[in-house]
Order: structure tokens, then sequence, then C-alpha cells
């Protein structure tokens, strides 16, 4: 396999997105990813749906978008780990992997003899990677945990959506599971920081991971606002804390986004909408007056920017170093030159729809060119393959297996 990681093994015993996430950077990276899914109906992200990949005389195959997302490049084995022979067949897998990600309640895997303890017992160099809603420890360890209600307690929706007293005003989540999917990449440099320091001292570890405590830190700027202050951060829109102007504008035929980052790119904005007595005035000349005048500068701005489309604009201050950019629909990013250049879309091979498209690691390695040979795997498609070449299994043990409903 080609790839920076082909030398990893990887056992996902993890559902929905934020582990998911995860091991999918791992198998893009070359990564070895075995993905444990229950019988019969496997991770339930596979229905949710519309829409469903659809083979090809156009009928929906067993598989959601959803699903498709976050599941390339990984083999599926169904396993009931309900059962002892269950249970059994996933400790010789982890006993033969470097990392093993799960997503269970606190406590969910240790009746099944499937804990960091019991697994760490059979291979004391694994990675063993929990990602919970809340954590091991503290009061609300024991709750479940999704996205939407994170972005919520952790702060995120209190920062998005229009402020108070404009039209559409109130709280929203942001548009893709975000802590989700944040929570997926703070997985993927754990898990690579455990490697390494196993591969220093032979000792493998558990890594306890929460959406919200990554919901809590990747408030960034924002987290850092309060906490220097003292005082609770607004709703914008689509606007920016500490910087003006830096939000969606008004033009003639729409809306495009205006990203003044200093007072030299201010200047330069005023020049070509002709207001260059704001950019002379002291309460506008810096970024800090701007940020505090901020009431009074945007609505002359966009007053300006409403007379010209927003083509002219996209040209005219690209031309002139100002950073701006459309404000795009799915189907115009994916037709974007820039988009279709960096061949950001990847389409491979499907068993039930003949080929399937999905959207590439976005990691360019000079030395270790990614391969995407293996779509998102329909249910089980890679059991058999996995039990007989990883732990030498029998076509009579597994059709046994099969028979008892283990598999």
């Amino acid at each position: 396999m080609a790839g920076p990681l082909s030398h990893l093994k990887v056992l996902d015993l993890s559902r929905i997105l934020a582990g998911p996430w995860a091991s999918q950077v791992f198998a893009d990276f070359g990564a070895e990813v075995i993905k444990i899914e229950r019988p019969q109906r496997g991770d339930d992200t596979r229905h949710w749906g519309p829409p469903y990949l659809q083979d090809e005389q156009g009928a929906d195959t067993a598989d959601a978008a959803y699903y498709l997302s976050a599941n390339r490049g990984k083999k599926s084995i169904t396993v009931d780990i309900t059962t002892g022979a269950g249970q059994q067949l996933v400790r010789e897998l982890a006993s033969r992997c470097d990392v093993l990600l799960e997503n269970y309640k606190v406590g969910g895997l240790q009746k099944y003899g499937l804990d960091y303890e019991s697994i760490k017992a059979i291979n004391p160099g694994i990675v063993y990677c929990s990602i919970t809603g809340f954590g091991q420890t503290g009061p609300y360890a024991r709750r479940a945990g999704y996205d939407a209600m994170i972005q919520g307690m952790g702060g995120l929706m209190s920062i998005t959506g229009v402020p108070d007293g404009q039209p559409g005003a109130g709280p929203q989540k942001v548009g893709v599971a975000v802590a989700d999917l944040m929570t997926g990449m703070y997985a993927v440099s754990a898990v690579l920081a455990a490697v390494i320091h196993r591969n220093e001292t032979g000792a493998g570890q558990h890594i306890d991971l929460a959406l919200l405590d990554t919901q809590v830190a990747w408030l960034a700027n924002q987290a850092q606002n309060f906490l220097t202050s003292g005082k609770n951060p607004q709703r914008q829109g689509s606007g920016h804390p500490n910087i003006v102007p830096y939000q969606a504008v008004p033009s003639k035929d729409g809306y495009f986004m205006l990203a003044v980052g200093n007072d030299d790119q201010f200047k330069r904005f005023c020049h070509i909408a002709g207001l260059d007595e704001l950019a002379e005035q002291p309460a506008y000349a810096t970024n800090s007056a701007r940020v505090l005048a901020r009431e009074q500068l945007v609505p002359l701005i966009e007053a300006a920017t409403r007379e010209r489309e927003s083509d002219w604009w996209l040209e005219k201050l690209s031309d002139a170093h100002v950073p701006c950019g459309p404000i795009n629909t799915l189907d115009q990013v994916f037709a974007d030159p820039q988009v279709q250049a960096r061949g950001m879309v990847v389409e491979q091979s499907h068993p039930s729809a003949g080929s399937v498209k999905t959207v590439r690691n976005p990691v360019v390695f000079s030395e270790s060119e990614l391969e995407y040979t293996q779509a998102p795997p329909v249910l089980g498609e890679h059991t058999e393959t996995v039990l007989r070449e990883m732990l030498g299994k029998s076509d009579v043990e597994i059709r046994q297996l099969k028979e008892s409903g283990v598999l």
C-alpha cells in the first residue's frame, strides 16, 4: 500500500462520524483499517438518507451519501460483539493491530472484554483511542453526546448566527458536524503522537477524547477573547469579532466575501470603492478603530458595494490584492477551476454502484503519494478475506461462524 502510514493497522470499532472520520484519514494515509460493523445493519450512517448511492440502473443502493463521506479506504467486516465468539474475534484482531478506535459510551465495552485494560493485557503496545461526548471522567461522563447538542453546549452556537436586532436573528449551528469532524482530526494527531511515543518507549496508551472538550478547545480566538476580557463574544453573522470589514457584503446581484486583513488593504478597498475619505478618518484608519466603529462603518461600505455586481468587485479587488471571494454553492465549488485543478474529487470502482465519487484528502505528500484504491466498502465486504488473511481462519471455521450468527 502507498502512503506514509502503510505500516500501521487500525481496528475501527467506531460509528457515525468522529471516529470514522479519523479512521478514514488513517486509511487515506495508507494504514490498513478494519471496520467492525454489526451484522445485517452496519454503521447507522449507512441508513442516513436520502440521498443514497445509486446503481447503474438508477436504483438506490444500501448506502447513504453520509456513510460514503467518512468510510473510504476501509475493510468492512461484520462481527456480533455481543457473542463470546465475536468478542474473541475482535480480541484476536486487536492483538495484531497498532491502533484501536472506539466511540462507545463510557464503560460500554467492558462487559464484552473489549475495554482498554482487557485489550492492553493481550497487546501492551496498543494505542487505544476512546471518543465520547463528555470524556471518561466528570459529572456528564455517562451521557450520550451528539454534534448538534455539543455545538450548543460548547459555545459555538452562541457566536454563530445573525446578531440580535437584525432580521433572522438567533443562534445557529454550523452546516456540517464540525464538533465531530474536529474531534476526528484531534484523534488522528493524538494517535500519531502516541504511536511516536510507543516507538520511543515501547509503551502503548489510552487516549481519552471528548466532543465537548474538543469544541471548547477550538473556540480558539473567541475563547481567548472571553478569557482576556471577561466579556461574552456576540454573534456577528458572517462578520469577524476582531477584524473589520471582514464579512459578506451585498452587491448589485448578490453577495461576496470581503476579508480586509490590514490597514493597507482597507485603503486599497476604499480607493476602488470611491471611499478614499474613509481611509483617512481617524475613526476608520486603523483596524482597532474600525472594530469599535463597526456599526457606523459597515453601512457605508455596504452602500458602496451595492452599486456594482459581484464579479466586478471580485476582479477589481483581486487585482488590487484585497482579499475577497465568491459565496459559492456546491455545484459552483466543484466546477471551480482551482478545485478541479487540485483534483479534489476522486472516482473509485464500487461493487454495487459501478463507481462512486468522493472528496479526496486535502494533504499532498511529496514522497509518499496517496492512492485511493478502496471505495467505501459495502457491509461485510471483506469479512472472509480479513478472517482468512489476518487470523488464518479456515473456510470451515468461517462457515461455522456465519451459521452461528457471529458474522
